[in-house]
């Protein structure tokens, strides 16, 4: 077709209108790249969040309002397993205490179970990296790899735990202190939970932090699909009233808000960089029409139409928008696919942590690519070259051929 020839020849034109088309191009490619490369982290970041806080706590948490702790537990836990939409109830004991091993001390936090509530928690269960579940009873405990690394501790050793108000005496309360032993290390993936909690069989830690056969809240785990504000609202009728009920969306509200509002604000943000881009392409092709003002009206002599000098220019942005677009998209997914590569390799090249897992609490660089957000970007960086292309197509295309040759 004669108009997208003479657009291709219009594009390999030189001067200064050639350079600033190869910015417009190179914007829309870079700002197309990085929207796609923030927005998959930023919902890797949210994804991965979600599963650790809800694979460690439970989609709902049933707890007591003061620090009585839950008795008779048995009973309550029957009545909480007949809602048919709970994949798993986990009676925990969540204290803290103090860790001493021969050459530190650390406040840490110890998490009571079962064996077989163990075994039911997979986020920990399917990533022990030293031990086995099988030795999960009596005194001994799992810790995190990070807490390992920070104590210097490893598989087999001994620590120490203390409480302040362990032991009642004629004098008063004086502190409790027991030796448990490190039967297994794991690794939960979640920075702040490898390095401050430890595991201990459930009858260990109700003796040892005085519970009298207590315990301190149930974890629910709800079935995939199941809106947890359905199962909330069932638990509300069906326990005691003694009982407060906590989903994850009520309890860690604020980091997830957190995070949505990060990744609207920095796509925002980036989005300015395709706009910019496309003003490129406005004042590219403003001075393209004027350098080709004779061209033009040329064209118009020998019978092109207006409407055929239209769909020239309109070719010219249109290019520009789908090859800038195109790269962008490659260039977007397959760093998105390779982040934690590039991370490393920048880390390395730089000698510092670009990603630190005590601010970010992950322990390593999620990224999830949405094909829906995907196509929202590829749609909007079209739409915004194909409108910028709109003026200076109509600007060539009014061209008086008799006015233009006059000069």
């Amino acid at each position: 077709m004669i108009t997208s020839f003479i657009g291709l020849r219009y594009l390999r034109s030189t001067g200064f209108a050639k350079v600033v088309t190869w910015f417009s191009f190179l914007g829309i490619a870079l700002g197309v790249a990085t929207l796609i490369i923030v927005t998959s982290v930023m919902n890797g970041f949210k994804t991965e969040l979600l599963d650790k806080i809800v694979g460690m706590n439970g989609h709902i948490e049933i707890s007591t309002y003061g620090d009585t702790g839950i008795r008779d537990y048995d009973k309550i836990r029957n009545v909480i397993q007949k809602n048919k939409n709970l994949q798993s109830v986990i009676a925990t004991v969540d204290k803290q205490t103090v860790l001493l091993t021969s050459n530190n001390a650390r406040g840490i936090i110890v998490n009571g179970m079962s064996r077989e509530d163990f075994a039911q928690k997979k986020l920990i269960s399917s990533n022990i990296k030293g031990g086995n579940i099988s030795s999960f009873h009596g005194s001994v405990v799992f810790i995190g790899t990070r807490l390992a690394e920070t104590m210097a501790l490893k598989l087999g050793d001994s620590i120490r735990c203390l409480i302040p108000d362990g032991l009642i005496t004629a004098f008063g309360t004086v502190p409790k202190e027991e030796e448990f032993k490190i039967a297994g290390i794991f690794e939960a993936g979640m920075n702040d939970y490898d390095k401050n909690v430890i595991l201990m069989p459930l009858d260990t830690a109700q003796d040892f932090f005085n519970m009298n056969g207590a315990i301190s809240k149930f974890e629910l785990f709800v079935k995939d699909g199941v809106p947890v504000n359905n199962v909330t609202s069932e638990l509300l009728k069906a326990v005691p009233t003694n009982l407060k009920i906590l989903d994850w969306q009520h309890a860690d509200a604020g980091i997830f808000h957190a995070v949505v509002v990060e990744k609207n604000v920095m796509s925002l943000i980036l989005s300015i960089i395709i706009l910019v881009a496309a003003f490129n392409i406005i004042s590219g092709l403003t001075m393209l029409t004027s350098n080709k003002t004779r061209d033009i009206a040329i064209l118009r002599t020998v019978g092109m139409t207006r409407s055929s000098i239209l769909k020239i220019f309109l070719y010219i942005g249109t290019t520009i928008g789908v090859l800038g677009t195109s790269l962008g998209l490659a260039l977007g997914i397959a760093i998105s696919l390779n982040v934690e590569k590039i991370k490393n390799f920048l880390e390395k090249f730089t000698n510092s942590e670009l990603f630190s897992e005590e601010i970010y609490f992950l322990s390593q660089l999620p990224v999830k690519i949405n094909p829906t957000e995907v196509l929202l970007i590829a749609v909007f960086s079209l739409l915004m070259c194909f409108l910028a292309t709109i003026y200076p197509a109509k600007k060539a295309s009014s061209l008086n051929p008799v006015d233009a040759l006059r000069f």
